[in-house]
C-alpha cells in the first residue's frame, strides 16, 4: 500500500485504486490521519476529509481508537462474493441462490411484435394488475405502486426518499449483508436489533425508535441469513410499537414471497410513510431484476419521481415476464412445488443437525443459520472436509458467531453428510479446523 495525493479526492482515489488492484485488502487498517498527513506533506484535515469521502462511499469504517479500516465488504467489491472460494469437487452451500431446476421458464414478449417506445407509463399495466391481485390476497394495500430494479433498489429508493446522511435505521441483526453494506454506502447509521424465528424483537425495536431512529427495515419472511418469518403475533406486537411512532419510515422486504413458506403477516400501512417490496428474484429468477413496491402516496411518488430523472422506467420486457409469471396458474403451481421442496430440504438439514445436538434456525426460505463458537475455525474446518458455507460475520453487527448454509439444492444424502461435518466442527468438544488426520486450524 502506497497512498498518494495532495487533495482529499486524490488521496481517496488512491485508496480505491489500491483496493481494486489488490494492494489493499478488505479489513486492512489505513494509516493514522496525522501519520499519513506527515508522509504526504499535507494538512491532517485533508486526510480526514479523504477518509470521510471513503466512509461516505462505503469503502471504510471508523472504529474509534482502533482507527480507520477498509470495510469487510467495501462498496468497490463484488456484492455477490460470499464465503471462501469453492475448490473442485466441494459442495458449495454458500451461494444463497435458488435451485435453477425449480425456477419457471420466463415468458418474455414476442420480439417480432414487441416495440415499446417512449411516452408510456412507467408501471406496465398488466404487472400492476397482477401485483394488485397478489397484494390484495396478502392484505397489502395497493393504491400506489411502483416498479423497481429488484428488492434492494426499492429499499434504497425508499430510504433516500426520506432520510439524510447520518440518520439512523433499525435493522435486523443478523441481517442481509448487501443491505448492511448499502446503509454504509448511504452513510446511514445501522441500529441493530435481535431477530429470532418470528422476526425482530419488539422491545428492542421500541427502544431503538424511542432513542430517535428514523426508519425500520424488516424482512417479512425468508430472512437472510436466519430464515426468520414475521409471525402473526409478532406482527401484531410490532404494529403496537409502531403505532407510537407514526413518523417512522417502515420498509418491508418480501423478497421470498411465494417460495418462502409461511403466509405473510404484513406491517404495511402502519405508519404515515411505508413501503412493501415484493421481488421476483428468488421464486421466478434472479435475472428478472424487477420488483413491485406498494406504499403511501408520498413515498411512492418520490420514488417514481426520482426514477423518472434517472433510468426512467424498468424495462417493460422484464415487467412483462414478471406479470406473465404472477398471473399464470401454471407458474403458481410450479412455484408452490418449489416452496414445498425448499421446506423439505430445510427440514432435512434442521432435523439432521438436531439429531446431532446442533441447534439451528431456518423457519422459511432457502438458508439455515447455525450458531458456532468459532466462526473462522468452523468455516475452515468445513472447507477442509469439502463443504463451503458462508461465514456469519458478513451478516452480523452485534450478534454471535454463526455460519449460513444454503439448502436450495440439498439432497437427503448431502443433508446427512453436511450435518456430520458441521457436528465435527461445531459440536461439543469439536476442534473446529481439524479434519480426519489433520492438524487443528489456527487463526492468524
Amino acid at each position: 500500500m502506497a497512498l498518494t495525493g495532495r487533495t482529499a479526492a486524490e488521496i481517496a482515489a488512491s485508496v480505491e485504486r489500491d483496493l481494486q488492484h489488490g494492494a489493499l485488502e478488505p479489513g486492512a487498517a489505513l494509516p493514522p490521519v496525522r501519520a499519513l498527513a506527515a508522509e504526504l506533506g499535507v494538512n491532517p484535515n485533508t486526510v480526514g476529509a479523504a477518509y470521510r469521502l471513503l466512509r461516505d462511499r462505503g469503502i471504510v469504517e471508523t472504529q474509534g481508537r482502533a482507527g480507520t479500516r477498509v470495510r469487510a465488504r467495501p462498496a468497490a467489491t463484488d456484492r455477490n462474493a460470499v464465503g471462501p472460494a469453492a475448490p473442485p469437487g466441494a459442495h458449495n452451500l454458500a451461494k444463497g441462490e435458488p435451485d435453477p431446476a425449480l425456477l419457471p421458464d420466463p415468458a418474455f414478449p414476442d420480439p417480432r411484435t414487441w416495440r415499446v417506445l417512449y411516452g408510456h407509463t412507467a408501471l406496465y399495466e398488466p404487472l400492476g394488475d397482477a401485483a394488485r391481485a397478489l397484494f390484495a390476497a396478502d392484505g397489502v394495500p395497493a393504491d400506489h405502486l411502483v416498479a423497481t430494479s429488484g428488492a434492494l433498489d426499492g429499499i434504497e429508493r425508499a430510504l433516500t426518499a426520506h432520510l439524510r446522511p447520518g440518520d439512523s435505521v433499525v435493522v435486523e441483526d443478523p441481517g442481509w449483508a448487501n443491505f448492511l453494506d448499502l446503509l454504509a454506502a448511504l452513510n446511514l447509521t445501522a441500529v441493530p436489533v435481535p431477530v429470532d424465528d418470528d422476526g425482530p424483537d419488539p422491545d428492542a425495536v421500541a427502544a431503538a425508535l424511542a432513542a430517535g431512529a428514523h426508519a425500520f427495515v424488516v424482512t417479512a419472511r425468508a430472512q437472510n441469513p436466519t430464515g426468520a418469518a414475521v409471525s402473526a403475533p409478532r406482527a401484531a406486537a410490532l404494529r403496537r410499537v409502531l403505532a407510537a411512532h407514526p413518523d417512522v419510515l417502515v420498509v418491508e422486504d418480501d423478497h421470498g414471497n411465494a417460495i418462502a413458506g409461511p403466509p405473510l403477516a404484513t406491517l404495511a400501512d402502519t405508519t404515515r410513510h411505508w413501503l412493501y417490496v415484493r421481488s421476483s428474484a428468488k421464486g421466478y429468477g434472479p435475472d428478472l431484476r424487477c420488483a413491485v413496491a406498494s406504499g403511501d402516496a408520498t413515498t411512492v411518488g418520490r420514488i417514481a419521481g426520482r426514477q423518472r430523472l434517472g433510468p426512467g422506467w424498468i424495462s417493460h420486457a422484464l415487467q412483462h415476464a414478471v406479470a406473465a409469471a404472477w398471473a399464470s396458474d401454471t407458474v403458481a403451481a410450479q412455484v408452490d412445488h418449489a416452496r414445498r421442496t425448499y421446506a423439505e430440504r430445510r427440514a432435512l438439514l434442521l432435523d439432521a443437525l438436531a439429531a446431532r445436538g446442533i441447534p439451528a434456525h431456518g423457519r422459511s426460505g432457502i438458508n439455515v443459520w447455525v450458531p458456532v463458537r468459532d466462526e473462522i475455525g468452523a468455516v475452515a474446518g468445513l472447507l477442509a472436509r469439502g463443504w463451503v458455507v458462508a461465514p456469519g460475520t458478513r451478516y452480523r453487527i452485534a450478534s454471535g458467531p454463526a455460519i449460513r448454509v444454503t439448502i436450495a439444492t440439498l439432497t437427503p444424502a448431502e443433508a446427512e453428510a453436511a450435518a456430520d461435518a458441521i457436528a465435527e466442527v461445531a459440536g461439543p468438544g469439536a476442534r473446529a479446523g481439524a479434519g480426519p488426520g489433520e492438524q487443528a486450524y489456527t487463526s492468524v
